[in-house]
């Protein structure tokens, strides 16, 4: 049985620290593939600690020695940013390759990536459930065409993937979004950092082109993660006063996710440059948005943001959130879940979603699950602030992208305790 930990947090309420996150794992992971294919002319540096770039980094290092004429399986247990990348770039190398991973990872759709691969003349099998993995991919790809198309609003590290092969493809690729893009950021950071190895590209309406060219000798220097750093601003708000450092921070992010700056301006928090980092500080009440919040650039602020304004009892209305019920878990079914324990009701109404605070109340324990989802954990353990006893199911599971969560918990001042 997983261990649940109870989260506290006693006297004043006030929290006065400084905090160094961990890199950013959606940086680290593309950094990760994109090295691999320079064959060693990208190096990376600050790579993420989390499970996922762990996992991703493993299973590129066990590539490197293959034997090319055997059957290698690759697991990669929950890591969705490993499976995806992993699909599209074993088809590039020579091998046979079985990708699989846990029992959630099966059930989370790859379709769409998978079709974009066959009609490049990829060689991918389904092992089980079409459109899902375990997959088995022939690798040595010879490529038929340069053109490839995908829908846009189902994720962006379909689109992803398929850049980053793109420049050692035989033809180039000319990829065209179908339809209206999610998480458009996130396609913006691969091309930067594509760039930032020396890989040009050319996007043009909805078409993205890159053509065959090399890899550049260069260092791939991956900034703090955004999503770790959301946390820190839900503490800011929902602590008595709160002034914390966040180091390392760039002002100019190539992370969708440090959009929380301008979100959390609405819950009352400031955001100022420090040295090379930034200083968030509790200054104002809360304020009522008029307008739904559109979270679709950075769906992984969703969990975040929800929970913290509905502890401060804002109805806020929310869109963009579709992406959220195909990831860990779904997590829009997880939020109702765990928001009804205290009173609140997150309301779908065709792509809005409304908080409803009438009934909000704090009780003096309560048990949030965590669906095997890290971000249901860290979105939710901040309300130790408010609620005496907070106790978190399997609390180990924030070790997919932020294993230090609760080493800084206790720094701020919390007390977690194991279960």
């Amino acid at each position: 049985m997983k261990p649940n930990a109870i989260v506290s947090f006693t006297g004043k309420k006030e929290i006065n620290t400084e905090i160094h996150l961990t890199g950013s794992k959606s940086e680290s992971n593309r950094a990760l593939i994109i090295a691999a294919i320079s064959n060693g002319l990208v190096q990376v540096e600050n790579l993420s600690d989390a499970d996922d770039t762990v996992t991703l980094n493993q299973a590129l290092d066990l590539l490197k020695n293959r034997d090319k004429n055997s059957l290698h399986t690759i697991d990669v247990g929950p890591a969705g940013t490993a499976m995806r990348f992993l699909t599209a770039y074993l088809t590039t190398i020579e091998g046979q390759f079985l990708l699989t991973g846990s029992k959630r990872m099966k059930e989370r759709p790859i379709k769409l990536l998978v079709d974009a691969l066959i009609s490049l003349n990829a060689s991918i099998e389904y092992q089980s459930i079409e459109g899902y993995p375990p997959l088995l991919i022939k690798g040595g790809l010879e490529q038929t065409s340069g053109k490839v198309s995908i829908k846009g609003d189902v994720s962006s590290q379909y689109i992803s993937a398929l850049l980053i092969i793109a420049s050692s493809l035989p033809s180039g690729l000319s990829l065209e979004i179908e339809g209206e893009l999610t998480s458009r950021p996130y396609v913006e950071m691969t091309l930067k950092m594509l760039e930032e190895a020396g890989i040009q590209h050319s996007w043009e309406g909805n078409t993205i082109s890159i053509v065959q060219q090399p890899y550049l000798p260069s260092l791939l220097t991956v900034e703090p993660d955004w999503s770790a750093c959301s946390y820190w601003y839900s503490i800011a708000a929902l602590a008595a006063q709160s002034d914390i450092t966040l180091p390392n921070l760039k002002a100019q992010s190539l992370q969708g996710d440090s959009r929380i700056q301008e979100i959390m301006v609405q819950l009352g928090i400031s955001t100022s440059r420090k040295d090379n980092g930034i200083r968030i500080v509790k200054t104002t009440e809360p304020q009522r948005a008029t307008e739904a919040l559109n979270l679709k650039d950075c769906p992984d602020l969703a969990q975040t943001i929800i929970v913290c304004a509905a502890a401060l009892g804002l109805e806020l209305t929310f869109t963009g959130l579709e992406t959220l019920k195909i990831k860990e878990t779904n997590r829009v079914k997880a939020l109702q879940n765990e928001l009804a324990k205290i009173g609140v009701a997150l309301i779908e109404e065709k792509e809005f979603y409304s908080l409803d605070c009438s009934k909000l109340h704090f009780p003096e324990k309560v048990l949030f699950r965590t669906y095997d989802d890290h971000r249901m954990a860290m979105a939710f353990a901040p309300l130790g602030l408010i609620i005496p006893e907070v106790e978190i199911e399997d609390f180990h599971v924030v070790e997919k992208s932020y294993p230090d969560y609760w080493k800084d918990l206790r720094k701020a001042g919390f007390t977690i305790n194991e279960l």
